[in-house]
């Protein structure tokens, strides 16, 4: 599967800090790189979407997020490799599809063309690697028979629609040194049990050994797509798997940051942790970012209430892609917040003053403000911070005639990806 069009990304002269973000797994913020190797390799994995309502504001506020954490190693000088998936057969898809009468694969395509589109007006660096989960199944299949092979999968009874052959993981019996249940999300067992059953599990399938074991492997069933599992059996794979096999085929292990939204902390970052540790006994990722959820208008924002805000649906009312990054950026990224009209409103007015204060920029003036938006985007992607420093030099008379206008505009781009021109 290909990604999207790649921006070009200015090189902008000077030294950044070493980027700190704060990691779920051990609670603290954290150097993504040691000091004495700040251009070291940097590798990342980011959940992708699963393509049934691309692009709404949450998946936007997760794409761009990571993108600046992207911008930042590049800043660095590290060489990124970067992985992202797509979701592109399970369950929320397959009944999208049979509700709307179309095809399962024809609107999955249609969704992750709309989505590269998005990402592309966003101004968002695509991933190196962007991968299918129908596209891993070969990968994954040797894996899910090694964890049989090793008792750390298992076969349960069929269930109340009578079909033999799913196929689960052990938790509590995969426990090892790289990996033990809430390694990743600190969550205790009530905690696991209440969001296991709301995000995709099934606590309460008979005869699994523990409620909390996640499926690897979902045995065919006559109304939905499967493939040859070979010792498997036909089906198709469970979801915390597919990015497991993916990020091990694709990136270092560990590789340096694992991010996505704070709703995949669990199940489905800590599964897909445990799966890796259980094959290689190593640890997924050196480090677990978490971005917040985002509402609309005070209320959270769901397919359910009807209330997404759609990137594509803005863009076709006119609205400049570089005031939705805007927006996205005057929010820090681990934060709850809510979209609304004011704070787009608000975005275009800091655009409307940063182009016009931008003329007259002088060399120097330019430089001091690259420096502070270098320190802001270090400590934590501080993005808000880096906009307040903007709109602080914004307010100031111009102490140039524009030979620093260029080297700003491009470190706009480079650093917070806001295109200005």
């Amino acid at each position: 599967m290909h990604a999207w069009k790649s921006p070009e990304v200015p090189h902008i002269v000077g030294s950044a800090p070493i980027l700190e973000v704060f990691d779920t797994s051990s609670r603290a913020t954290r150097a993504t790189a040691p000091a004495d190797k700040a251009n070291a390799p940097a590798s990342l994995y980011v959940c992708g979407i699963t393509p049934y309502d691309a692009t709404h504001m949450g998946h936007a506020a997760t794409y761009v997020a990571f993108d600046l954490l992207h911008r930042t190693w590049l800043d660095n000088g590290r060489t990124v490799t970067y992985t992202q998936n797509v979701t592109d057969v399970d369950d929320p898809l397959l009944e999208r599809a049979e509700a709307t009468g179309v095809d399962w694969r024809d609107l999955a395509e249609d969704q992750v063309q709309l989505f590269r589109s998005d990402m592309e007006a966003l101004n968002v660096i695509p991933p190196h690697h962007y991968v299918g989960a129908v596209e891993s199944i070969d990968w994954l299949v040797p894996v899910v028979e090694q964890l049989l092979e090793a008792d750390l999968a298992y076969r349960v009874p069929a269930g109340e629609d009578g079909v033999e052959g799913d196929i689960y993981f052990d938790a509590l019996g995969a426990q090892n040194d790289a990996w033990k249940l809430g390694s990743v999300s600190g969550y205790d067992r009530e905690t696991m049990l209440g969001f296991f059953a709301e995000r995709g599990g099934d606590p309460q399938r008979a005869g699994k050994r523990d409620a909390l074991d996640p499926l690897l492997w979902r045995a065919a069933r006559a109304s939905e797509p499967s493939w040859d599992g070979g010792k498997l059996g036909a089906g198709r794979p469970g979801w915390h798997i597919e990015c497991s096999v993916i990020a091990r085929k694709t990136l270092p292990a560990p590789f340096t940051v694992q991010g996505g939204g704070s709703d995949l902390i669990f199940p489905h970052h800590e599964f897909s942790a445990s799966h890796a540790a259980a094959v290689d006994g190593k640890a997924l990722a050196q480090a677990y970012v978490h971005t917040g959820m985002v509402g609309l208008d005070g209320e959270k924002m769901s397919k359910s209430l009807g209330n997404l805000v759609l990137v594509s649906k803005l863009r076709q009312q006119g609205v400049e892609p570089v005031a939705v990054r805007a927006v996205l950026l005057s929010q820090h990224y681990r934060s709850e917040w809510f979209w609304s009209g004011e704070l787009l409103e608000q975005a275009q007015q800091r655009i409307a003053a940063w182009r016009e204060r931008i003329v007259g920029t002088g060399l120097a003036e330019a430089t001091a403000l690259i420096t502070r938006i270098r320190a802001r985007m270090a400590d934590d992607l501080n993005a808000p911070a880096a906009l307040e420093a903007i709109d602080q030099w914004a307010a100031t008379e111009a102490e140039g005639s524009g030979e620093g206008s260029e080297l700003l505009l491009n470190a706009f781009d480079a650093l917070l990806g806001l295109k200005l021109q």
